[in-house]
């Protein structure tokens, strides 16, 4: 296990795009370590990842860059989104986008777009890092297009996460194209 390598994964993850593993970071900048594990398994690289693999890294590393508390796991420092994604409802713009997994396509055709293990659906504002978060899932992720100015105007309630994320309890799969 490269414990060097792991750090500066879960550091970017934890500071810098947590959207991209779709993760929602608490008041604290906290995430459940299991959140954390299940996103970065999603990773050929990180498959067999464990939690006693990150508390290794956590006890090995010089900088002591992160702390695991209460089942959850946080950067101390260098965090370059804000700290909390606040739920501001909001007039989303006319198109959001969101990727994922091409075997989820036939549930969200069914069920519509829904947090699942989350509290909310993350939405992209624009379709690059819809892409990024997709390969995440899958090398040739699906790529959804919300119709998110009709959905709000039809009474479909959108969050402003940050310049990258807005959130929604639910998408209804009318206000959805698979691209």
């Amino acid at each position: 296990m490269n414990f060097s390598e792991l750090s500066k994964e879960v550091s970017y993850a934890l500071r810098h795009a947590p959207w991209e593993y779709e993760l929602e970071l608490d008041e604290n900048g906290g995430v459940p370590l299991e959140q954390l594990l299940s996103s970065l398994q999603l990773n050929s690289k990180w498959e067999n990842l464990t939690v006693i693999d990150l508390i290794e890294m956590i006890e090995k590393s010089e900088k002591k860059r992160h702390v695991i508390y209460d089942g959850k796991i946080r950067a101390f420092y260098g965090h370059s989104i804000p700290m909390k994604i606040v739920k501001e409802e909001k007039t989303p713009p006319e198109f959001l986008y969101h990727g994922t997994a091409r075997r989820f396509l036939n549930s969200i055709k069914e069920k519509g777009l829904l947090p699942q293990s989350r509290q909310y659906v993350h939405l992209s504002q624009d379709i690059e890092t819809a892409e990024t978060v997709g390969k995440r899932h899958d090398n040739k992720a699906g790529i959804l297009i919300i119709d998110s100015l009709k959905a709000w105007n039809d009474g479909i309630k959108f969050y402003y996460g940050n310049e990258k994320v807005w959130l929604a309890d639910m998408v209804p799969y009318k206000y959805v194209l698979v691209k």
